[in-house]
């Protein structure tokens, strides 16, 4: 399983434009797979040297708590997503998702449970949950 696949599922269900990778940490393969696919990608964390890293990389990037989201940066966004969260910033991903209006679609880590009402989807061995109004 290539976690770039991730990229390849996003690609398939969100349309072209602005997409956020949230909690980017320091896993940047989706966000640059994305970028190569064409969207105009956002990673928010709040570590600082995680935000650094990311635009050292090309990536745009950006600093920000998701339990007090500063919803201004998330404007013009077609999706939020995020690789392997820690569990306890998923409720807070789903939570601006709902705020903004906006599908969120996690890959988790293994053997993390996520909450009630997301959509399972496997996708080339990925296990997807996605978000839809929740």
């Amino acid at each position: 399983m290539h976690i770039e696949n991730f990229a390849e599922f996003l690609a398939r269900e969100v349309p072209k434009g602005k997409i956020v990778e949230l909690g980017i940490g320091f896993q940047f393969k989706v966000a640059l797979r994305l970028k190569e696919l064409g969207y105009d990608v956002l990673a928010v964390d709040w570590n600082p040297e995680s935000v650094k890293r990311a635009e050292e990389l090309g990536i745009n990037a950006v600093r920000d708590d998701l339990f007090t989201p500063r919803l201004e940066l998330y404007r013009n966004a077609n999706a939020l997503y995020s690789v392997r969260p820690t569990p306890e910033i998923v409720r807070p991903i789903l939570n601006l998702g709902k705020r903004l209006g906006l599908p969120v679609y996690i890959l988790p880590l293994a053997g993390d449970t996520m909450p009630r009402g997301m959509r399972l989807v496997n996708y080339r061995g990925l296990a997807i949950y996605v978000a839809k109004g929740i």
